[in-house]
């Protein structure tokens, strides 16, 4: 964590939004439990509320937390808007950022159910002349398990400091693909696993071109409303704004705290552009982990992790264990904002959360630390 105390905190605030005193304290929290287990199995509330108390400091400004399966708890604490110091919002809507990555896999595999995917297909067969003669045959359960040889894409910015200034442009998802292609392939496909958006944005242009749609109308007419995900989207076109009640997002920029709220979004198509809830996140959680997203067997994709050395990802999903539990979640990060989506294969505990982190481009081992390990402690 930086060593910044808050007075500094407040005085950077004032610097670099140019707007009123926050109002003092400039606090809020909220936190409800509904125990639905024994105390000694369900979730360490007095951790959960520890790892919220405190909000806005240095690391977030707000946090929305939710955690369910034997007992359940949820949290709110920090502030809507630093500028106000008005309470954050419990189910405000925040950027998903890799979260994306599910959905699209969810897509990709209910096509595969419908036979109108092939998993062990090529992308050259699909999406023919996408890549170049260079590559060898890339399969899309390769894309899907992150091992498909493709190196990273053409973006807008990797860091929140590099993108800022470039936060309003746009970027095809063909420009994207382009850009990693003129690279060539890092490796022969299926045989090493390198976490990247680049294969989720080639699954969002297969998604488009087997289906003749948007692969945010498949998504909303496959997932979000038959799970009632009524506050999921994506943006239309360049759109850089967050519609609808939300909690604004800031990050240090050169000492500067600074409103990175509105970002187009174009270069992470498919692969990091998801707008949702806690509610909703937990409501795709659950129904993913039950089987009602996706059927057997293309469910397993998501639980099976490739052969290859030191593999953690399956389709989408990251395999994690915590405290001897066997955990799969997917962790986003956009600017201004972090989320984590987590659950032990029984359902027998859940975690959703989303923080306006200052810092949610960084490595997020704090951020995980501080919200995400208090709900498997027990």
């Amino acid at each position: 964590m930086r060593a910044r105390t808050s007075t500094i905190l407040a005085a950077s605030l004032v610097l670099a939004l140019t707007a009123g005193p926050l109002t003092a304290p400039a606090f809020a929290f909220a936190a409800t439990a509904a125990v639905s287990a024994p105390a000694a199995t369900g979730p360490d509330t007095d951790a959960l509320r520890a790892a919220i108390a405190g909000l806005p400091d240095t690391d977030a400004t707000s946090a929305a937390i939710r955690v369910g399966g034997n007992g359940t708890w949820h949290g709110t604490a920090g502030v809507r808007d630093v500028r106000t110091g008005a309470p954050a919002l419990e189910n405000g809507r925040f950027r998903a950022g890799s979260v994306t990555k599910v959905v699209t896999a969810a897509v990709v595999l209910q096509l595969a159910a419908e036979g109108r995917i092939d998993l062990d297909g090529t992308v050259q067969q699909y999406l023919p002349g996408l890549l170049t003669k260079e590559f060898e045959p890339v399969t899309v359960r390769e894309l899907l398990n992150y091992t498909s040889g493709l190196q990273s894409g053409a973006s807008l910015g990797d860091t929140v400091e590099d993108g800022y200034p470039h936060r309003f442009e746009t970027l095809t998802p063909r420009q994207v693909v382009a850009a990693s292609v003129a690279k060539g392939p890092a490796y022969a496909p299926g045989t090493r696993q390198d976490y990247d958006n680049i294969h989720y944005t080639v699954l969002g242009m297969l998604i488009e071109k087997v289906t003749g749609d948007s692969y945010a109308h498949q998504a909303e007419v496959r997932i979000f409303r038959p799970l009632g995900m009524r506050d999921s989207s994506f943006p239309m076109g360049a759109d850089p704004r967050l519609h609808g009640p939300h909690n604004r997002g800031y990050d240090w920029i050169d000492g500067r705290l600074v409103d990175v709220t509105d970002w187009n979004m174009s270069d992470r198509r498919a692969a990091g552009d998801l707008i949702s809830t806690t509610a909703d996140l937990q409501r795709l959680l659950v129904g993913l982990f039950r089987g009602r997203v996706v059927p057997e067997p293309q469910l397993r994709e998501m639980f099976t992790l490739p052969d290859v050395p030191g593999a953690r990802y399956a389709a989408a999903l990251e395999r994690f264990e915590l405290n001897g539990k066997v955990i799969w979640g997917k962790t986003g990060s956009r600017p201004g904002y972090a989320t984590v989506i987590a659950a032990t294969p029984d359902l027998s505990r859940t975690l959703v959360y989303s923080v306006t982190s200052t810092d949610a481009k960084g490595d997020g081992q704090a951020t995980a630390e501080r919200f995400a390990y208090p709900a498997f402690n027990r």
